[in-house]
């Protein structure tokens, strides 16, 4: 049955895990649901050879650290897109609310399980964030209810473990006459278990008491915040901004004569202009296999030193210009259509990054805002620019959005943005501040060129404005 369950998932063998469902249920069934079925009570037969070819693998397969980022991962989306986690559940991606179009539709649906919804529930409630483990909780409480039964020797947990969290988040969220109709409910399934009992005694004892709201936190009413902004920076009013356009240019390199840049100017303060058809197919298709076998897990700079963070999930390597031709022929393009001088150490190396399941980076600026962060470590100065290829297509979500700016631009495969991190006069431009939006579907590949200050002294001059 668990594998007439996995070829009916996988009929098309080049099918797509490009759906987030897809591939949060794809690492849950190699981490937890296959070796349940190896190992449970019912594999009568070949139990030897089932469980020697599992130890086979057992190494290469996901685990709790990569299902756990998964369920983080469909939470993100949640929060950033609004989605309705029934909808979710039974594989719409729809923002919350009746009569909206769907942001997403794959080709098939793809349900959640009464075990996945709970799995969900499960990270939230371990790190105390109810708001989560309510709503993934009461999915999995009403899908266990439909099948309650007929158990599934895959699943991990049962009808009375998603009562027994869902009570306690209610209670740790304030709504003590919730959590006490859940145990008694979950009493009714299990009445030897002491426990509970307790904290039926407890919850009603508190109800007399009137102290319903006294206990503890208010019942979230909102998913948390992850990120602190500062102040606000003011546009210029439209009437004073320069007319964007489209545009061929060849910024006077005899390099691009033949062929110039298409550019289309995206924002004009900050300054953002897209370069499409930048890079081609094969060369992208080049850059993403080079830097395959070489990515790990994204750090960011944190003081003095570089770490991993949950505000940064992706997986990143670094390319030479010496690593293939087509990673020199790259440069040199980005040479011409900047103006600018890539010769170390006056850039860094080409960063080549995959966003896979939710996979984002939250508002951050590519300059260091301090002198001891790492990256002045290159004694170059400050990064002066920052170049973004985008090396493949998504369905939905990744854009690149400039949060003060209030603009975002999407995905748009092959292209190539451009900004300025640096004002003329060195300072750091707030402007910039910008994220990485979660990927919704498909798989993001980009490629980062970052520009230092020393070595474009002439190519990018100083206003004679100190304020410029």
């Amino acid at each position: 049955r668990f594998y007439e369950k996995v070829q009916a998932l996988h009929q098309d063998p080049k099918a797509s895990v490009d759906n987030p469902l897809l591939a949060f249920s794809l690492i849950k069934r190699l981490h937890s649901d296959w070796p349940n079925v190896v190992y449970s009570d019912e594999a009568m037969e070949n139990t030897q050879a089932l469980h020697a070819g599992f130890k086979e693998v057992e190494q290469e397969l996901p685990g709790a650290e990569d299902l756990d980022g998964a369920a983080r991962a469909l939470m993100r989306l949640q929060d950033v897109y609004a989605l309705s986690v029934k909808g979710m559940a039974n594989g719409v991606f729809q923002r919350a609310g009746a009569g909206r179009p769907p942001l997403y539709s794959p080709g098939r649906r793809v349900s959640l399980s009464a075990d996945d919804c709970f799995h969900v529930g499960k990270v939230a409630y371990d790190t105390g964030d109810y708001y989560h483990s309510i709503a993934w909780l009461e999915e999995a409480v009403g899908l266990f209810r439909l099948s309650y039964g007929s158990w599934n020797p895959e699943d991990r947990s049962s009808l009375e473990d998603a009562l027994d969290h869902l009570a306690f988040s209610y209670f740790m969220a304030g709504n003590i006459s919730h959590a006490l109709s859940l145990s008694r409910e979950f009493l009714h399934y299990d009445p030897s278990n002491q426990r509970v009992a307790r904290n039926v005694a407890k919850y009603k004892k508190l109800l007399e008491m009137g102290t319903a709201g006294c206990h503890g936190p208010p019942p979230h009413r909102c998913p948390p915040s992850h990120t602190l902004l500062g102040p606000f920076s003011p546009q210029l009013a439209p009437e004073h901004l320069p007319h964007l356009g489209c545009s061929y240019e060849t910024n006077g390199s005899p390099y691009l004569l033949l062929q110039p840049a298409k550019k289309e100017v995206v924002q004009i303060r900050p300054y953002v202009a897209l370069y499409h058809d930048f890079i081609s197919d094969a060369e992208a298709e080049t850059i993403k296999g080079l830097a395959g076998p070489w990515l790990q897990r994204s750090v960011v700079a944190s003081g003095e030193k570089q770490q991993k963070a949950e505000y940064r999930i992706s997986k990143s390597a670094w390319l030479k210009d010496t690593a293939d031709p087509v990673v020199r022929a790259l440069e040199q393009r980005i040479a011409a259509v900047t103006g600018l001088d890539l010769r170390p150490p006056y850039a860094e190396y080409l960063q080549v990054v995959n966003y896979g399941l939710g996979g984002h980076y939250e508002p951050h600026f590519d300059h260091a805002t301090s002198r001891k962060s790492p990256l002045y470590r290159m004694k170059s100065g400050n990064r002066i620019a920052t170049v973004m290829i985008y090396l493949s297509a998504v369905e939905a979500g990744g854009s690149t959005a400039f949060i003060y700016a209030n603009f975002s631009v999407p995905v748009v495969k092959n292209a190539a943005l451009f900004w300025w991190n640096l004002r003329r006069n060195g300072d750091g431009d707030g402007d910039t501040l910008h994220a990485g939006c979660p990927v919704l579907a498909g798989d993001k590949w980009v490629a980062n060129k970052w520009i230092h200050e020393h070595g474009q002294e002439f190519r990018r001059p100083c206003s004679t404005d100190p304020q410029d």
